[in-house]
């Protein structure tokens, strides 16, 4: 991992520096934006990913796409993942804010090898839904086909994060009538619900009850 020319302008002391951070987040989350150039023009993909070792791993459909095209052309894309762990409640709007943590891999989008395309799709199932992979049938020739796995090697990357309360000096000074603290955001998955084609007292498959609690 080479360092980045690139840095956080606006209050550069929330940059951060740490890989173990960089990959506790991306483990974390399930969804990033993936920004590439085309046609002389931007565009941001939201699109499902996974972090293998020093890896993210996307995927793409074969009949076209942004994010095969600039792997073809050997572009320079960036990828966004954002977490927002809480709302920080000052005593006035201006000095508001918010608990982040967000992240930019910057890179060149590699085709997965043919030979390794099972893994790398199964791998990125099973970040999405871990163990359901192993309770349903295996992808189809046909499916393959119609499917590309995609790499983005991580070797540079911008982090930024903010993990604190209301900011003394802007809470200095204030009239103290309103309340002021921070909101953490915590996520948790609902009831699941069958599709309408599952019969009637079918079990929840493991999967599913160790994701829900249920």
């Amino acid at each position: 991992m080479s360092a980045s020319p690139r840095r956080v302008r606006r209050m550069p002391e929330r940059q951060r520096h740490e890989r173990a951070e960089l990959d506790a987040l991306l483990d974390q989350e399930l969804v990033g934006h993936l920004a590439v150039v085309a046609e002389g023009q931007p565009l941001v993909i939201p699109m499902a990913y996974a972090r293998v070792g020093d890896a993210l791993l996307l995927h793409g459909s074969t009949g076209g796409g942004f994010a095969l095209r600039a792997a073809a052309e050997r572009a320079t894309v960036a990828f966004a993942v954002t977490s927002l762990d809480g709302l920080v409640y000052a005593r006035s709007l201006f000095d508001s804010s918010m608990n982040y943590r967000s992240a930019v891999v910057y890179g060149v989008l590699e085709t997965v090898p043919e030979a390794e395309e099972h893994d790398a799709l199964v791998a990125l199932s099973a970040h999405l839904m871990p163990g359901r992979p192993a309770e349903v049938r295996d992808t189809t020739k046909k499916e393959y086909a119609a499917t590309r796995a995609l790499r983005l090697p991580i070797e540079e990357f911008v982090m930024k994060a903010r993990a604190a309360g209301v900011g003394e000096s802007s809470d200095d000074g204030e009239d103290h009538f309103a309340w002021a603290g921070v909101v953490p955001l915590g996520r948790a998955w609902g009831e699941p619900e069958p599709s309408p084609l599952t019969p009637a007292g079918t079990p929840l498959p493991e999967s599913v009850r160790r994701l829900t609690g249920v």
